[in-house]
């Protein structure tokens, strides 16, 4: 089978790229920062084999697609309608939306505002979080007391893009290794940390690449971000608040739509959502199966191709 073709499609406002292989029913794939499409490259090729048309989009903010300059154009309400966009241009009423880390968010929230036309989701890594009564900055920082949290380190513009600047390579070799279950237990990228002052200090830079990425996979990710840099991926993290602020008619929202949740036991964004993990079978009636990896860590889909591959397509059976 030949890999996907690609394509510029108007969605939203924006000029969004698309990799899309296979035909059949429609498969939305959304990545997190700092990725591409290019993060669902064995997920494609899987899902043309067995009878889907699968789309994975840069998102907004990311390789070719628009990257608007000012911040408060990254909010989820954005990325939603962005996700509204493609189906539209893509001729499709209806698809399954699955998201990867910051793409998580995008898929639970398509299922929760737009349940006509995403009828589920199978989303890797972040549980769903019903919005609370309190601001997600005031909650990081209250977790974070006097340490260091990376989301927070992330608000200010300008500051994190000229650390994940500064040497391409370096940064997207360490991020992707100190996120991995390859990271030594207790090393690596951690959510929260003592205090310090930049992100990147805390991250370990391997010796060698993990078995999952090749040097090869390394230069497609390098050659993008040292186009574009990082400004786009880091304006989602500034809009957490003004996201949350404009979600206020969906307090307490349950998600109703059949959904999938794989993550890897060693994924430490867990750590940050414990609790909505714990939660996930009562906010979420439609969850079908919640699958933990041994061994995994953030990069889900790329650390475990075959079994992330099997996990979706037995969901996917179960709709059709």
């Amino acid at each position: 089978m030949s890999g996907p073709t690609h394509r510029e499609i108007q969605t939203n406002g924006i000029r969004m790229h698309v990799a899309e292989q296979g035909a059949g029913p429609l498969v939305v794939l959304c990545h997190g920062f700092p990725e591409s499409w290019y993060s669902w490259r064995h997920q494609l090729s899987a899902l043309a084999a067995a009878g889907y048309h699968a789309v994975a989009p840069d998102m907004r903010g990311y390789g070719l697609t628009d990257r608007p300059e000012e911040i408060d154009r990254y909010t989820l309400l954005h990325h939603v309608g962005d996700m509204v966009g493609l189906l539209d241009a893509l001729g499709e009423e209806t698809a399954v939306i699955a998201g990867h880390d910051w793409g998580a968010p995008v898929a639970w929230h398509a299922v929760l505002l737009r349940p006509d036309r995403f009828r589920a989701a199978m989303v890797l890594s972040v549980p769903y979080s019903p919005r609370g009564t309190v601001s997600p900055t005031k909650l990081l920082q209250k977790a974070a007391g006097d340490g260091f949290m990376y989301m927070l380190y992330f608000q200010t513009p300008g500051v994190a893009e000229a650390e994940l600047e500064r040497d391409v390579r370096a940064t997207l070799r360490r991020v992707l290794f100190s996120g991995s279950g390859e990271a030594p237990r207790g090393e690596g990228w951690r959510p929260f940390a003592p205090k310090r002052s930049t992100f990147l200090e805390g991250l370990i830079d391997p010796p060698a690449l993990p078995p999952w990425l090749t040097e090869a996979d390394l230069d497609f990710y390098v050659a993008e971000f040292e186009r574009t840099g990082f400004r786009g991926g880091l304006n989602w993290y500034r809009n957490l608040d003004r996201t949350w602020e404009l979600m206020a008619p969906w307090q307490h929202a349950k998600i109703t739509q059949p959904a999938l949740f794989i993550a890897g036991d060693r994924d430490l964004v867990l750590e940050m959502r414990r609790a909505p993990l714990e939660q996930m079978r009562e906010i979420l009636p439609g969850l079908r199966k919640l699958v933990l990896l041994p061994g995994c860590g953030h990069w889900t889909q790329q650390e475990r191709p075959a079994e992330v591959n099997a996990e979706m397509l037995a969901f996917l059976r179960t709709l059709d």
